[in-house]
C-alpha cells in the first residue's frame, strides 16, 4: 500500500476507537504517523479512560508473603536539589504482567510481546456474587458462556478479565486469606476456563483482581501452565474492573520493555 493510502485509511477510521488503536499500531510499523487528537473532542472519540492499576508501595501484599519491592532514594532535594530513587522490585509484584516466558522454557519475555497485542477489546465477566460467598470460587466455562449469550463472541485479540471484588481487600489480609495452614483463598480462573479460550482462539489475554491467574488453593499452577505457554499474557492484581462494562471497552497494557524478564509491572488503561 502506498504511504498517501495508509494515511487516509488511518484517517477515515478514527472515528472507531478500535480501528483507531489498530491501524495506529500498524502505521507505526510502517513507519507512517497517524494524525494525533489535538482537541478535547477529538480525544473524547476514544472514550473515558479508566485507571485498572493499584498504586504500588512497600507493603503491597504478595504471593509469597513477603515485601517485594523497595525504594532507596539516592538524591534528595533538600541535599542535592533534585529526587532520585533507586528501586528493587520483583517482576511479580503489584499491578503486573505475566509473559509467556513465566511458566515455560522458551516463551516470549515480556520485551518480545507484539505492542500490536497490547492494546485489547476487554471482555470483563462477573463472578462478584459466588466470589463473596466461596472465596475459592473459579471462573468457569458457564461463566464464559453467560458472556457470550449476553454480549456476543469474544472480539479477535481480547482481553476477558474476571470481576471478583478481590481489589476492594488489597489494603488488608483479605487480599491474600491466608488460613491457618498458610493456605490462601481467592479467585482465580478454571484451567476448563483457560482452555476453552485458547480453543476458541479469540483471547491473547486474561486478567484478575487477584494475586493469582489460579485460584489460592491451586496446588499446580494448572492455569499458569496452560495459558502462559500457549503463547498468551495474563494480568494480576488488576484494579477498578467495576467502573468499566461488561463489553465494549478497550484495554492499553503499558508493559514494560525489559530484556529476558518473564513480566514486570504495568499501567492498565481502558477507554470506555
Amino acid at each position: 500500500m502506498c504511504h498517501h493510502c495508509v494515511i487516509s485509511s488511518v484517517r477515515q477510521q478514527l472515528l472507531d476507537r478500535r480501528s483507531f488503536f489498530g491501524l495506529t499500531v500498524a502505521a507505526a510499523a510502517a513507519g507512517v504517523l497517524a494524525p494525533k487528537p489535538t482537541t478535547a473532542a477529538e480525544m473524547a472519540k476514544l472514550g473515558k479512560p479508566v485507571d485498572l492499576t493499584h498504586e504500588l508501595y512497600d507493603q503491597f501484599p504478595t504471593y509469597f508473603g513477603n515485601q517485594q519491592f523497595f525504594v532507596e532514594p539516592k538524591f534528595t532535594f533538600a541535599k542535592d536539589h533534585f529526587n532520585l530513587n533507586e528501586l528493587r522490585i520483583n517482576e511479580h509484584t503489584g499491578t503486573h504482567m505475566d509473559a509467556p516466558l513465566h511458566f515455560s522454557a522458551d516463551g516470549k519475555s515480556v520485551a518480545e510481546l507484539p505492542v500490536e497485542n497490547l492494546v485489547a477489546p476487554l471482555a470483563v465477566i462477573d463472578i462478584r456474587e459466588r466470589a463473596a460467598a466461596n472465596a475459592d470460587a473459579q471462573l468457569t466455562p458457564d461463566d464464559i458462556k453467560a458472556w457470550t449469550a449476553a454480549n456476543g463472541p469474544l472480539p479477535p485479540g481480547s482481553c476477558v478479565a474476571m470481576l471478583s471484588g478481590w481489589d476492594a481487600h488489597v489494603g488488608s489480609d483479605k487480599f491474600r486469606n491466608a488460613d491457618a495452614e498458610k493456605k490462601m483463598h481467592f479467585p482465580g480462573f478454571h484451567v476448563d476456563a483457560v482452555k476453552m479460550l485458547i480453543d476458541d482462539g479469540n483471547a491473547i489475554g486474561i486478567a484478575v483482581d487477584t494475586l493469582s491467574l489460579d485460584f489460592g488453593m491451586s496446588p499446580d499452577f494448572a492455569t499458569h501452565y496452560a495459558w502462559l505457554p500457549a503463547g498468551r499474557w495474563g494480568l494480576e492484581n488488576v484494579a477498578n474492573l467495576a467502573a468499566v462494562p461488561a463489553a465494549g471497552a478497550t484495554l492499553v497494557v503499558g508493559a514494560p520493555k525489559f530484556r529476558g524478564c518473564t513480566g514486570g509491572q504495568c499501567r492498565l488503561i481502558a477507554f470506555v
